[in-house]
Parts: structure tokens; sequence; C-alpha cells
């Protein structure tokens, strides 16, 4: 046994007691539904930021400027604020229809939100120092790029929660699955290097990976169509003036089962498994890039991990660079082939129109609907 083997043994075993703890958090708060993944998504947010604008300090070795590090939690809570008020605004209606505060707080978002941006940029002027400004600008283009790195891909990860769970639990299962599956390939039958900013990683592992998450994704995606809470949109309603929220649905056509016969047996097909393939070679071959970026991101600094977060695991960002990336990808993939318009969303967005406005819509409805021949006069 050589020196290293311990060490090595004594981590892998911290790394999977580690990796038993999240999936069991994982299973917890997707039984639980939407509002725990909001905040966990909201948490591991606000901790990558501070991982990688720490990192940015601390090459920039800034000297102590009063309140000026204040200022990057301003411009995140600034984007944070504008891509909530795009949530409500889509998603949480019923909320700002309910409470009139809520209503005027996101309804102008947007003004507001640029009001404040504009309000951070004097303030981050007026703490100009002129001994280190190239610095301080160089701290405020970090601030932009990680509000579009980290706040825009949090939010993409909300959005796709809001079209069911499953666009949310799977894309996360098969960047995991595809993490122990490469280490499992790369370890028995790694020989050639992958790429050179991440050498442990090999061709074998990259293959096998992709192979064995296909088809270990395919039966993870076949058992959760099986369950509503996963496939259906989470609504809320108001009922006897008070919000509730519902899994319930009917389901639409890419979860409804479709009965593929064979010879001795049936089988359920859901054309969500189409889905699941495109996700999956994405997962496989095109996520792990987002390490590999990392990797380089790390190695320019002369690091080894983000931080210590994750006990094995390094920190919130060494285990959540690939997850961004599939997290856009899914968003993106559901609004060009999967989204379609809800009559519910559209009604709801009525509502905010006055009076006026609202019976103006529907005689142009019905001028619309009669000259289709679908709208009889009684």
């Amino acid at each position: 046994m050589t020196v290293e083997e311990p060490v090595i043994k004594k981590n892998w075993v911290k790394r999977s007691l580690t990796a038993t703890v999240l999936i069991s958090y994982l299973i917890i708060v997707t039984y639980i539904g939407l509002p725990p993944i909001w905040l966990t998504t909201m948490v591991i947010q606000i901790k990558c930021y501070q991982e990688i604008i720490s990192i940015a300090y601390n090459h920039k070795k800034l000297p102590e400027i009063p309140l000026f590090r204040t200022l990057n939690w301003y411009f995140l809570f600034v984007a944070n604020y504008y891509f909530f008020g795009e949530t409500f605004s889509q998603h949480l209606d019923v909320f700002t229809l309910k409470f009139h505060l809520l209503n005027k707080i996101f309804r102008y978002h947007r003004f507001l939100s640029f009001c404040w941006y504009l309000i951070g940029l004097g303030w981050f002027l007026n703490l100009l120092r002129y001994k280190v400004i190239r610095q301080q600008f160089s701290l405020l283009a970090w601030m932009h790029f990680l509000s579009i790195i980290i706040v825009l891909q949090s939010y993409m990860i909300i959005q796709n929660l809001f079209e069911g769970l499953i666009w949310v639990v799977m894309p996360v299962t098969l960047v995991f699955v595809n993490d122990i599956f490469a280490y499992i390939f790369g370890r028995i039958y790694g020989k050639t290097p992958l790429i050179q900013v991440s050498p442990k990683k090999t061709l074998e592992g990259f293959i096998g990976g992709g192979i064995g998450t296909l088809l270990l994704g395919t039966i993870i995606a076949w058992i959760l169509c099986h369950i509503d809470h996963m496939v259906c949109p989470t609504k809320f309603y108001i009922l006897e003036d008070s919000i509730k929220m519902s899994t319930e649905c009917t389901r639409t056509p890419i979860f409804q089962p479709i009965q593929f016969n064979m010879i001795y047996f049936s089988l359920n097909y859901y054309p969500f498994l189409l889905h699941v393939i495109i996700l999956t070679l994405f997962a496989s071959f095109i996520a792990p890039f987002g390490g590999f970026c990392a990797s380089g991101f790390k190695r320019a600094f002369n690091m080894k991990d983000f931080g210590d977060t994750i006990p094995g695991h390094g920190g919130m960002m060494d285990r959540f660079d690939c997850q961004y990336l599939m997290a856009t990808f899914v968003n993106v993939y559901i609004i060009s082939f999967v989204r379609n318009l809800s009559v519910e969303k559209m009604f709801t967005r009525i509502l905010y129109l006055d009076e006026a406005n609202q019976l103006e819509f529907y005689n142009l409805l019905k001028r619309n609907l009669r000259s289709q021949g679908l709208l009889k006069d009684f």
C-alpha cells in the first residue's frame, strides 16, 4: 500500500457520505415540492456568487474600502429582484392579485430595477479611489458577469421548476449519474487523457459515462413519469380567501402513456422519454464542458477548489458548474420544443387589465370568433 492510498480511501469515504446526504436531501425536497427547491436554488446561487467574487477580491488585492464589498450584494439583490419580478408576473399572478403591496412591488419591477441599478452605479462611482481605480472597475465587471452566469441561470432553473418538477429533478439526476459513471469507467478503463485543463478526465470515462447515463437515465425517467407530482406543473390558486398550491393536472401528451405491445408482454411508453434522450446526450457530452471551464478557471488562479463548503467535493460551485449549463439548455429546450400556451395564464394576464380594457378585449375576441364561424348569435 502506497502512502497516498489511505488518503485516497479516506477522501472517497467522505465523498460517498456527502453524496448520500445530498441525494437524501434531493429526495426530501422533491417530495415536498416547489417551495424548498426554490429556496435551495437561491441558497446555492448566493453561495456560488460569494465563492467566485471572493476569488476576484483575493486576486485583485484591493485595500479595504468602506461599503465597497456591500456593493457586490447590492447588485446581486437588484438582479434577483428583477428576475423575481419576471417569475411573479409569469407564474405567481395569484399572489399579486390578492396582495395589493406585492402587486405594486412587482408590477413596475423592471422600471424599479433599472432605477436601483443606476443608484448602484452612482454608489460605485462615489467609492472610486484613484490608486486602485483599475481594480475597482475590474470588480464591477465581475459583478455584472456573475449576474449573468449565476443569477440568470438560477432564474432559468426556477422557470423550469414551474413546468413540472421532473424538468429540474431529471437534469440534476442526469448530471449526477454521468459524474458517477464517468468516474467508474475512468478508474477501470481510463487510459487516454481527454482535456489538458482537467488531466484526471479520460476519454474512456467520458464515453462510458454517456452510455451509463443513457441507460440508467431512461429507467429513472420512466419511473418518474408514473408520478403526477413530478409531471404536473405547480399551480397556485385562491380558495376561500386563502392561497393553495396544487400539483394536479390533466397530463400533457408527452406524459400520457402509450402502450407498446411486445410478444409476451406490454409496456407503457411515454413520449417524454424521447426528450430524455436529448437531455442525456447534452448531460453526457456537453454539460461536462461546464466543469472543464471551471477547471480552467481554477487553474488560472492556482486553486484546487472554489471552496470547502461540501466535504470531499470542494465548494458549492465545484458541484454546480455543470448543473448551471444543463439548466440553461433545459430552459431553452422547453421554450423551443415543449412549452405550449396556457389558457389559464392568458386569462390571469387579462385580469390585470382595467374594466374598460377587459371589455374591449372581450368584444375583439367575440368579433374574431364570429368571423371564424365559431360563435353564433342567440
